[in-house]
C-alpha cells in the first residue's frame, strides 16, 4: 500500500498520480505499487514539485511497518530515531 499526499503542485503531477493510484480526496492517491514503480513515481514527484509539497507513505518490514518521505516542506523532516521514524516540526526545535 502506498499513499501520497500533495499540495498545491502542477496539474501534470496530478495527471501522472491518478495513471497509477486512486484519489480518495484533493491531494490524497491510493494504491498498490511495485517497489520499482513508487521509486519512478516518487523520482517525477519530487522532480516537478515546483513550490509544491508532498509526502509519501508506503509499507515497509520493521516495527512501524511502514516508510516516510517528505519533500517541499520546510517546517517538518523525517529523522530516524533508533530504527522509527518520526516527524520533527523544524520551526519548533530552534
Amino acid at each position: 500500500m502506498v499513499v501520497i499526499v500533495v499540495e498545491s503542485v502542477k496539474p501534470r503531477i496530478r495527471g501522472h498520480l491518478r495513471r497509477f493510484l486512486v484519489e480518495v480526496t484533493a491531494g490524497v492517491y491510493v494504491g498498490e505499487l511495485s517497489a520499482r514503480v513508487r521509486e519512478r513515481l516518487w523520482r517525477r514527484v519530487v522532480k516537478d514539485l515546483g513550490s509544491g509539497k508532498a509526502a509519501m507513505v508506503w509499507v515497509r518490514a520493521g516495527e512501524q511497518g511502514f516508510q516516510i518521505a517528505l519533500v517541499g516542506n520546510e517546517a517538518k523532516d523525517v529523522v530516524d530515531f533508533d530504527g522509527i521514524q518520526l516527524t520533527r516540526n523544524l520551526s519548533l526545535s530552534e
